[in-house]
Protein backbone atom coordinates (compact mmCIF):
# COMPACT_ATOMS: atom_id res chain seq x y z
CA UNK A 1 0.00 0.00 0.00
CA UNK A 2 0.84 3.95 -0.90
CA UNK A 3 -0.04 6.50 1.56
CA UNK A 4 -0.14 9.27 -0.57
CA UNK A 5 -0.91 12.63 -1.36
CA UNK A 6 -0.70 16.04 -3.60
CA UNK A 7 1.26 18.98 -2.00
CA UNK A 8 3.28 21.78 -3.19
CA UNK A 9 6.87 22.52 -1.39
CA UNK A 10 7.22 26.33 -0.58
CA UNK A 11 11.21 27.59 -1.24
CA UNK A 12 13.59 27.13 1.02
CA UNK A 13 13.43 30.97 2.29
CA UNK A 14 9.54 30.46 3.81
CA UNK A 15 10.52 27.09 4.76
CA UNK A 16 13.66 29.13 7.03
CA UNK A 17 10.81 31.55 7.80
CA UNK A 18 8.61 29.08 9.61
CA UNK A 19 11.42 27.15 11.21
CA UNK A 20 12.54 30.02 12.89
CA UNK A 21 9.02 30.53 14.16
CA UNK A 22 8.69 27.05 15.87
CA UNK A 23 8.89 27.60 19.12
CA UNK A 24 6.94 28.70 22.55
CA UNK A 25 4.51 25.80 22.92
CA UNK A 26 6.05 23.48 25.33
CA UNK A 27 5.94 19.77 24.14
CA UNK A 28 4.18 20.48 20.72
CA UNK A 29 5.33 18.20 17.91
CA UNK A 30 7.16 20.94 15.94
CA UNK A 31 6.99 19.98 11.85
CA UNK A 32 10.93 19.32 10.49
CA UNK A 33 11.92 21.12 7.08
CA UNK A 34 11.30 18.01 5.29
CA UNK A 35 7.30 17.78 6.73
CA UNK A 36 6.30 21.61 5.31
CA UNK A 37 4.14 21.65 2.23
CA UNK A 38 1.03 22.63 1.67
CA UNK A 39 -1.87 20.41 0.51
CA UNK A 40 -3.54 20.01 -2.45
CA UNK A 41 -4.98 17.11 -2.16
CA UNK A 42 -5.13 14.17 0.79
CA UNK A 43 -5.67 10.90 -1.19
CA UNK A 44 -4.84 7.83 1.18
CA UNK A 45 -3.36 4.08 1.04
CA UNK A 46 -3.72 2.88 -2.58
CA UNK A 47 -2.54 -0.44 -4.06
CA UNK A 48 0.23 -0.14 -6.43
CA UNK A 49 -1.61 -0.04 -9.88
CA UNK A 50 -3.96 2.67 -8.67
CA UNK A 51 -0.69 4.83 -7.48
CA UNK A 52 0.52 4.15 -11.05
CA UNK A 53 -2.56 5.64 -12.52
CA UNK A 54 -2.91 8.63 -10.02
CA UNK A 55 0.80 9.34 -11.05
CA UNK A 56 0.10 9.56 -15.12
CA UNK A 57 -3.60 11.68 -14.83
CA UNK A 58 -1.76 13.94 -12.33
CA UNK A 59 0.78 14.53 -15.51
CA UNK A 60 -2.09 15.67 -17.24
CA UNK A 61 -2.71 18.71 -15.15
CA UNK A 62 -1.92 21.51 -17.11
CA UNK A 63 -1.89 25.29 -15.02
CA UNK A 64 0.25 28.26 -15.27
CA UNK A 65 2.65 28.54 -12.54
CA UNK A 66 1.44 31.59 -10.00
CA UNK A 67 2.69 33.54 -6.74
CA UNK A 68 1.23 32.76 -2.87
CA UNK A 69 2.00 34.61 0.20
CA UNK A 70 1.79 33.24 3.68
CA UNK A 71 -0.93 35.07 5.88
CA UNK A 72 -1.28 34.62 9.19
CA UNK A 73 -1.72 31.27 11.80
CA UNK A 74 -4.26 29.40 13.02
CA UNK A 75 -5.57 26.31 14.10
CA UNK A 76 -7.53 22.80 13.77
CA UNK A 77 -9.58 21.68 17.01
CA UNK A 78 -9.44 18.35 17.83
CA UNK A 79 -11.54 17.15 20.77
CA UNK A 80 -12.22 21.11 22.42
CA UNK A 81 -8.31 21.56 22.18
CA UNK A 82 -5.80 22.90 19.22
CA UNK A 83 -4.40 19.50 17.26
CA UNK A 84 -3.09 21.28 14.49
CA UNK A 85 -0.73 24.80 14.78
CA UNK A 86 -0.75 26.16 10.58
CA UNK A 87 0.97 28.88 8.90
CA UNK A 88 -2.11 30.79 6.17
CA UNK A 89 -2.10 30.96 2.73
CA UNK A 90 -3.15 34.55 1.49
CA UNK A 91 -6.52 33.73 -0.56
CA UNK A 92 -5.33 33.01 -3.79
CA UNK A 93 -7.75 32.06 -6.84
CA UNK A 94 -4.70 29.98 -9.24
CA UNK A 95 -4.29 27.93 -6.46
CA UNK A 96 -7.51 27.15 -5.91
CA UNK A 97 -7.80 26.42 -10.08
CA UNK A 98 -4.64 24.37 -9.53
CA UNK A 99 -6.54 22.35 -6.41
CA UNK A 100 -9.98 21.79 -8.27
CA UNK A 101 -7.69 20.52 -11.72
CA UNK A 102 -6.24 18.19 -9.29
CA UNK A 103 -9.35 16.90 -7.65
CA UNK A 104 -10.76 16.46 -11.60
CA UNK A 105 -7.69 14.36 -12.71
CA UNK A 106 -8.56 12.10 -10.01
CA UNK A 107 -12.09 11.26 -9.81
CA UNK A 108 -12.01 9.02 -13.12
CA UNK A 109 -9.85 6.77 -11.06
CA UNK A 110 -12.97 6.24 -8.61
CA UNK A 111 -10.38 8.58 -5.82
CA UNK A 112 -13.59 9.46 -3.45
CA UNK A 113 -13.74 13.33 -3.98
CA UNK A 114 -12.94 15.38 -0.84
CA UNK A 115 -15.94 17.63 0.01
CA UNK A 116 -13.79 19.22 2.61
CA UNK A 117 -13.61 22.99 2.27
CA UNK A 118 -9.76 23.55 0.79
CA UNK A 119 -8.39 25.89 3.21
CA UNK A 120 -5.00 26.64 2.15
CA UNK A 121 -2.12 25.71 4.84
CA UNK A 122 1.32 24.38 6.21
CA UNK A 123 1.20 22.45 9.15
CA UNK A 124 3.65 23.48 11.73
CA UNK A 125 3.14 21.86 14.90
CA UNK A 126 1.07 19.19 16.46
CA UNK A 127 -0.05 20.33 20.06
CA UNK A 128 -1.00 16.67 22.00
CA UNK A 129 -3.08 16.50 25.46
CA UNK A 130 0.24 17.22 27.54
CA UNK A 131 1.32 20.29 25.86
CA UNK A 132 1.59 23.92 27.09
CA UNK A 133 -1.19 26.77 26.32
CA UNK A 134 -0.84 27.97 22.38
CA UNK A 135 -2.73 31.72 22.88
CA UNK A 136 1.04 33.58 23.16
CA UNK A 137 1.99 31.46 20.33
CA UNK A 138 -1.13 32.61 18.47
CA UNK A 139 -0.60 36.17 19.59
CA UNK A 140 3.11 36.18 18.88
CA UNK A 141 2.73 35.42 15.41
CA UNK A 142 -0.77 36.20 14.10
CA UNK A 143 0.74 38.67 11.80
CA UNK A 144 2.38 36.04 9.81
CA UNK A 145 3.27 37.29 6.08
CA UNK A 146 5.57 36.47 3.33
CA UNK A 147 6.76 37.83 0.22
CA UNK A 148 4.71 36.50 -2.74
CA UNK A 149 6.70 33.30 -3.76
CA UNK A 150 6.49 31.10 -6.71
CA UNK A 151 4.54 28.19 -6.95
CA UNK A 152 6.34 26.47 -10.58
CA UNK A 153 5.16 22.69 -10.15
CA UNK A 154 3.60 20.69 -7.30
CA UNK A 155 4.46 16.84 -6.49
CA UNK A 156 3.01 13.32 -5.41
CA UNK A 157 4.62 12.49 -2.16
CA UNK A 158 4.02 9.27 -0.79
CA UNK A 159 4.11 9.39 3.45
CA UNK A 160 5.37 6.60 5.65
CA UNK A 161 4.54 6.86 9.51
CA UNK A 162 7.18 6.38 11.93
CA UNK A 163 7.84 6.73 15.51
CA UNK A 164 9.35 10.25 15.07
CA UNK A 165 6.28 10.84 12.94
CA UNK A 166 5.88 11.42 9.23
CA UNK A 167 8.41 11.14 6.66
CA UNK A 168 7.39 12.39 3.19
CA UNK A 169 8.89 11.65 -0.37
CA UNK A 170 8.05 13.27 -3.69
CA UNK A 171 7.70 10.23 -5.92
CA UNK A 172 7.04 12.59 -9.23
CA UNK A 173 6.84 16.17 -10.08
CA UNK A 174 4.11 18.12 -11.99
CA UNK A 175 5.80 21.55 -13.40
CA UNK A 176 3.46 24.48 -14.41
CA UNK A 177 4.05 25.96 -17.39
Amino acid sequence: MHRLFVAIRPPRAIREQLLERMHGIAAARWQDDGQLHLTLRFIGEVERPLAEDIATALGQVVAPAFEIALDGVGSFEKNGRPGTIWAGIAPSEPLKRLRDKVERALRPLGVEPDHRAFLPHITIARPNSGSGPVADFMARNAGLTSAPFPVAHFDLFESALGTGGARYDSIARYPLR
